[in-house]
């Protein structure tokens, strides 16, 4: 059949990746349609000719853009306006085909006219791989069978496509009534971009929504957008999250979005390099935005192209493959995706530091004011000759006198924090552009050292300064070893900070527990703080702690060497420099201790105590590591946690007032079989005193009465060849305590690891004692894959379960086979494989500690090769840090001996490499 001569509209082909004609060949399709639809007759062979030939066109074009992409990684802007061009012809010359073929009206009446309009992100030009094509069809008046046709077809052949379009059919008047009372509505026609058709229809609309929607409401329309941002900054979390969404998140896409519909609305520019001329930018500004807009918009092309979807959330394994496409490579001691994450997260910042700017000048100029009595009764702090308060926010008076004393650059956080005010954006401004001031002279003179530690310790809030300070470049600037970790990313599970934030978070949480307000919760940390301690050490030593992250070094040993240079200058002497040199050098020292070592044995809190050595720095290292661990993520302190290092301080306290020699099994042991007697007091002597002599010492000194108490019940009532299990909440911490009582034999605790981990139990915590007429006692604490204690109602199923594999009923080896994968977005850390044996830090057992990837059925498989090996597991403790988990076993061999001979150590350590690669085979089946 023979097309009419009628061109399709012709979108605009300036700035994209690669040429036009290779995205789509505008000049030669037309001829093809024709030929393609030569002899169709029915409109069905017509739509399919049609989609055959769009699609190969489509592919064609996708796959150039595509190329031209990977070549130029970071060319962010021509890509997505390629994206927009090949949609553009997408869409048009689906409405050729609807309109001139399948519909065709030579002469069409007044009603019969029909604009095709992009909106949303479409019609700004700016499109991802997968991005919505949204799609306005305008109608003189009620839409009309033909229009509706032509519609119809034109959907069809876009959906045929596998297109995501989003479309509304309207009138002109519809769309002035929809957008006064829907925002979304507002927002996606504000950025309406005529496609083809009725082009006077389409110029009508956009000249009513100017002059009819559009003018006079410019102040409900910010205070929406402010709403709308706040509520989706709760939604997603916060800047530093470490799995962005990189279109919805803070800092991201719609961030600056939003400003421009903003700028847009209110000054009706195209651009927003129209906003320096208005002086709501500078040229500076302006620059950071178009670097972080090309960053931002590369990442989600990038995204897109990898997931084959429109995906806008960076998970950990497209954290990988993003920075990979973009050719980020590793450095010395940072991965590829660290840095390429760094880089995020900074431009994350900046999005954020513009936006607050441009939105704060329009909040003073168009955002309800409050009610004038609210301002007349209000008492409002009295601020400094120097300062001025502008719009419910501390601005500076004069700028030249302010930077006349380089010293202001620090006083206007101080000023902040004493009057509890904002600081207005243009003194955020002034301060951004005049970091270099912050020299050696300011970092040494003693005023400064006074400024900064108010800000840290005497106003009550130190985590408002500095987090201001950090985003403003100042505390980079004051503590130059601090600019390397700001906004650095830790590539793993466990942390949910950068380093930066996670340094102010342990700040922030320090504060809260000085202003009493975890009292209940951190009782040893607070009573701590009541007693008093050098609040100055703490606070300097928490906020260098990690300083020296993202090296090849040991952070704890680079972060100890760089802290012997800042603490003198920031005013400490020789001896306070020396304990924060110690703290910032083994601050993981009591995590360790109480996560990766039984503290029950005295061992290790007599080493722990010549370690540590004075109660003043028990008591700083107490307070530090507690704030560090909650630092570390929202969920990461638990009452586990709290318990163990709670038993480690009292335990080395009273070591360090008593003397070590109060730490030996025979005091715990005494201890131990009085506070069962009282416990049991209802028993026969003769019961007590058998039940007294059946264990050796290492039971007494391990467990608590309760636990002791109902395996003294247990070992009473069982009958020869019987398993007994009790499963009982221990809400103290967080877990459920499984104890099980049985005939001894070999294998027995690998058994029972592996019917935990078959039920999708996580052991914490793991005890095995062997009575003296041959029977197990053994304990473990289990919590369910959300780290809680497993519900009442959930332990039935749970014990049958249990006992179904314990009896031999089900083979853990075989039904773990199935359950033994690494989820898709964990697949992409690295944990590298450590094994140690240690002789020292236990009296009568070695230590191994197994440092590896965590997965479904570890503990079964190494606690199984070790009971092939004939090796006896005292007890095992395990601490888990994200996709890392450390066990700990305390073992000895059949004879009851260590294990001194280095050959039998490196043929354990082999056995057991065997078994976690094995086990890393099975997960990526």
């Amino acid at each position: 059949m023979s097309l009419p001569v009628q061109q399709i509209d012709a979108p605009p082909v300036e700035g994209l990746i690669c040429a036009p004609d290779l995205i789509f060949h505008r000049a030669s399709f037309h001829d093809e349609l024709t030929s393609a639809l030569a002899g169709q007759t029915t409109p069905g062979d017509i739509r399919t000719a049609a989609v055959d030939l769009l699609r190969a066109r489509q592919k064609e074009g996708r796959a150039c853009i595509a190329a031209a992409f990977a070549e130029r990684p970071f060319d962010a802007r021509p890509m997505t306006r390629a994206y927009t061009y090949l949609t553009d012809q997408l869409v048009t010359s689906a409405l050729h085909v609807a309109r001139e073929v399948l519909h065709p009206k030579p002469n069409p009446t007044a009603s019969e006219h029909l604009a095709v309009i992009a909106v949303g992100g479409y019609g700004r030009g700016e499109m991802a791989p997968f991005s919505d094509v949204d799609l306005l069809f305008l109608t003189p008046y009620k839409i009309t069978a033909w229009a509706e046709s032509v519609i119809e077809s034109m959907l069809y052949i876009l959906w045929d496509l596998k297109l995501k379009v989003g479309h509304a059919s309207r009138t002109v008047k519809e769309c002035l009534r929809l957008g006064a009372d829907d925002f979304t509505i507002r927002t996606a026609m504000l950025e309406q971009r005529y496609l083809a058709g009725d082009q006077a229809l389409a110029d009508t609309l956009a000249q009513r929504l100017r002059k009819d929607l559009f003018a006079g409401s410019e102040r409900e329309f910010i205070e929406a957008k402010l709403a709308e941002r706040e509520n989706r900054h709760i939604k997603q979390g916060q800047r530093y999250v470490v799995e962005p969404n990189v279109k919805e998140g803070k800092g991201g896409l719609r961030d600056l979005q939003s400003l421009y519909w903003i700028a847009k609305y209110v000054h009706n520019v195209r651009d927003v390099a129209d906003l320096v001329n208005l002086g709501v930018f500078t040229e500076d500004e302006l620059r950071g935005f178009a670097a972080a807009e090309d960053f931002l918009w590369a990442v989600r092309g990038h995204l897109h192209l990898l997931s084959k979807r429109a995906s806008e959330q960076l998970t950990f394994d497209m954290q990988v493959q993003v920075a990979d496409a973009m050719g980020y490579e590793d450095t010395r001691g940072r991965r590829a995706v660290e840095v390429f994450m760094q880089h995020y997260f900074l431009h994350a910042t900046e999005v954020g530091d513009l936006t607050r700017i441009f939105l704060t000048k329009l909040e003073a100029d168009h955002v309800k004011a409050e009610p004038i009595l609210e301002r007349i009764f209000r008492r409002r702090p009295r601020v400094k000759a120097n300062y001025m308060v502008v719009n419910n926010r501390i601005a500076i008076k004069d700028d030249t006198v302010f930077l006349s004393d380089k010293l202001n650059l620090l006083r206007l956080f101080e000023e902040a924090l004493r009057t509890g005010m904002l600081i207005h954006p243009d003194a955020m401004r002034l301060i951004k552009s005049n970091l270099h001031l912050i020299d050696d002279e300011v970092r040494t003179a003693p005023e400064a050292q006074r400024i900064f530690f108010d800000l840290l310790l005497k106003h009550g809030n130190p985590e408002r300064a500095l987090r201001r300070m950090n985003e403003l470049g100042v505390l980079g600037a004051f503590v130059p070893e601090f600019e390397p970790i700001v906004a650095l990313m830790q590539f793993n599970m466990y942390h949910s900070y950068t380093v930066d934030e996670h340094i102010i978070q342990c700040i922030k949480n320090l504060a809260q527990i000085e202003r009493g307000e975890l009292e209940e919760d951190l009782p040893v940390a607070s009573s701590i703080l009541k007693r008093g301690v050098d609040r100055k050490v703490l606070y300097t030593a928490l906020l260098i702690h990690d300083i020296g992250k993202g090296r090849s070094e040991d952070h704890s040993i680079l972060g100890a060497q760089m802290a012997r240079k800042i603490a003198p200058r920031l005013g400490l002497n020789k001896a306070d420099t020396d304990t924060v040199e110690w703290l910032v050098r083994y601050h993981l020292l009591m995590s360790d201790m109480a996560q990766k070592r039984d503290i029950a044995d005295p061992r290790t809190v007599r080493d722990f105590a010549k370690a540590v050595q004075t109660v003043k720095r028990l008591d700083l290292l107490c307070v530090l590591t507690v704030c560090d661990i909650r630092g570390v993520g929202p969920n990461t302190w638990n009452n586990w946690k709290a318990v163990l290092i709670r038993a480690l301080y009292r335990q080395t306290q009273r070591a360090l007032e008593t003397g070590l020699e109060d730490l030996n099994r025979e005091n715990r042991g005494t201890e131990a079989k009085r506070a069962l007697r009282e416990a049991l007091s209802d028993w026969p002597r003769k019961e007590l005193q058998a039940e007294t002599a059946r264990h050796y010492d290492p039971y007494w000194q391990a467990l608590h009465v309760t636990a002791h108490v109902v395996f003294a019940k247990m070992l009473r009532d069982i009958k020869d060849g019987e398993i007994l299990i009790d499963l009982h909440p221990d809400e103290d911490r967080d877990a459920t305590r499984a104890c099980f009582v049985m005939a001894d034999h070999p294998g027995i605790f690998a058994r029972l690891a592996g019917a935990l981990a078959l039920v999708g139990a996580n052991v914490v915590d793991a005890r095995s004692y062997t009575t003296k007429d041959g029977m197990v006692t053994d304990a473990y604490w289990i919590q369910d894959a959300e780290g809680n204690p497993y519900d009442a109602a959930r332990l039935p199923r749970l014990r049958q379960m249990i006992e179904k594999t314990l009896l031999g009923k089900v083979v853990a080896r075989d039904a773990l086979k199935s359950r033994d994968k690494v989820k898709k977005r964990e697949r992409a850390f690295k944990v590298p494989t450590h094994i140690t044996f240690d002789n020292e830090g236990s009296e009568i057992y070695t230590i191994i500690e197994v440092d590896t990837r965590d997965r479904p059925g570890l503990l079964y498989d190494l606690a199984r090769t070790l009971a092939t090996a004939n090796v006896y597991i005292a007890n095992a403790v395990i601490a888990t840090y994200g996709e890392q988990v450390v066990d700990t076993f305390y073992v000895k061999d059949m004879f009851g001996l260590k294990y001194y001979a280095t050959s039998k150590q490196r043929t354990l350590e082999k056995k057991l490499r065997q078994a976690i690669d094995d086990g890393v085979e099975r997960a990526r089946e």
